[in-house]
């Protein structure tokens, strides 16, 4: 049975057919994997390579993907439904088949300068194509006026070849082969007459979400390689002197959530903005704002960033060992490290960022800050439970009940916290 390509339009008669998506579901337990049975003839519908859609699948499932061009098999791996596929699939046709204009299936793409432009055979219309989905860092590596057998039996099999088995020789020229089709000037598909509004906003679309689009593999390493990309983008963006303003920080996230390392992010950030002068210069405060945007509600960010600043204490620990107690009180009055991850950190000493010895160092330092949570807290239940008034309106004939809060006077809880008499600049927290 075969559907309209844009399933959008209702038309019996449309004439942009496609047949529609068979999947077969293979193997059980570590090993299932769904084939697509027929996925040569929808991309030959849609004149796309059949490896684009399978990766596109892959990275909207988050799975593994690969394929045998030569006997035409294209897997994804685990077990999906095909009625599903279906849908994902009509995501694919919106973003890389339609013509932004006329809505047709007749478009030509063309991969220039890590951009994936698109003419429309039907309309003539000539515009660039969405760069922020993780599947155009396979295609630009893979133009379509690459040859298919080129494409290798998948991004899976390519990386193995590389640990040894080299015998076929692809895999040395692939490479090369790419960078020949993105230098390729004789056909400029880049439309001259757009104005300076599209070209503007093309260009965030490409720098903003991902810092800049790289040719390569980047979500099919290991996750240590992936925080060290991340590492040197954000130490670049540093480096550049340009400051860490509110366009620099969207794209450190958005570099961070396209490597999948959003969460573990905090302990880079904290190698790379926090020194000696920590509490001397408030660099907590400097870069409040760049980590709320990782850590807002996000308590795993959060324990990410504790298991950081135990990594940056141990390494100034002269300086920075006395100043416990004044950097996790930063912490929480910023908001940045919400009370119940500094309490259910307090529970246990561990030496997963730093050795026992340096764990124990910092818990005991931290333990002051630790106590005033634990009575504030207590001092807070009590509060809902007692310290209720109720005043009575007596002019009015049905009694009005207002509420006060009567918060009590917490003034020698200051003294608690060492750091408060070292730094005149202290928030009181029972302020907050």
């Amino acid at each position: 049975m075969s559907l309209n390509i844009n399933r959008n339009v209702q038309d019996a008669f449309y004439r942009y057919k496609m047949p529609r998506l068979q999947a077969k579901v293979e193997g059980k337990g570590n090993g299932i994997k769904t084939v697509i049975v027929n996925m040569v003839a929808i991309a030959t519908s849609l004149d796309r390579p059949p490896t684009y859609v399978t990766k596109y699948f892959g990275c909207e499932l988050g799975a593994q993907t690969q394929w045998d061009i030569k006997n035409e098999r294209y897997i994804v791996n685990g077990s999906h439904d095909a009625a599903k596929m279906q849908d994902m699939l009509d995501g694919f046709i919106k973003k890389y088949v339609l013509c932004e204009q006329c809505d047709n299936p007749e478009t030509v793409l063309k991969i220039k300068k890590n951009m994936i432009g698109a003419s429309c055979k039907a309309c003539g219309h000539i515009y660039a194509m969405d760069t922020i989905h993780k599947v155009t860092t396979y295609m630009i590596k893979n133009p379509p006026e690459k040859k298919i057998d080129d494409h290798g039996e998948s991004l899976t099999k390519k990386k193995d070849r590389k640990k040894g088995d080299t015998k076929e020789g692809k895999n040395s020229d692939d490479d090369d082969k790419v960078e020949a089709g993105n230098d390729d000037d004789d056909d400029d598909w880049a439309p001259e007459d757009v104005s300076e509004e599209a070209v503007k906003a093309r260009m965030e679309a490409l720098s903003g979400g991902l810092g800049g689009l790289v040719i390569d593999n980047d979500m099919e390493k290991p996750e240590n390689e992936r925080i060290n990309i991340f590492h040197k983008f954000v130490k670049n963006k540093i480096q550049s002197g340009l400051g860490l303003n509110a366009a620099v920080q969207k794209e450190i996230v958005g570099e961070a959530e396209r490597l999948e390392v959003k969460n573990k992010a905090p302990i880079v950030l904290c190698e790379l903005l926090f020194d000696e002068k920590m509490v001397k210069d408030k660099q907590i405060k400097k870069n409040k704002a760049l980590l709320l945007r990782f850590c807002h509600d996000n308590q795993k960010a959060q324990k990410y960033l504790v298991g950081g600043l135990e990594k940056t204490i141990e390494t100034y620990e002269a300086t920075l060992l006395p100043k416990v107690v004044h950097i996790f009180k930063e912490m929480f009055e910023e908001d940045i490290i919400e009370e119940e991850v500094t309490l259910e950190w307090a529970k246990k000493v561990s030496k997963k960022y730093v050795s026992k010895e340096i764990a124990s160092k910092i818990h005991e330092k931290a333990a002051p800050f630790v106590k005033w949570l634990k009575e504030a807290e207590e001092e807070s239940e009590s509060d809902d439970e007692e310290d209720i008034e109720l005043e009575f309106d007596e002019k009015a004939k049905i009694s009005t009940i207002k509420e006060t809060s009567a918060e009590p006077e917490k003034v020698e809880k200051k003294d608690a916290t060492p750091a408060a008499e070292e730094d005149e600049d202290d928030v009181d927290i029972d302020d907050i």
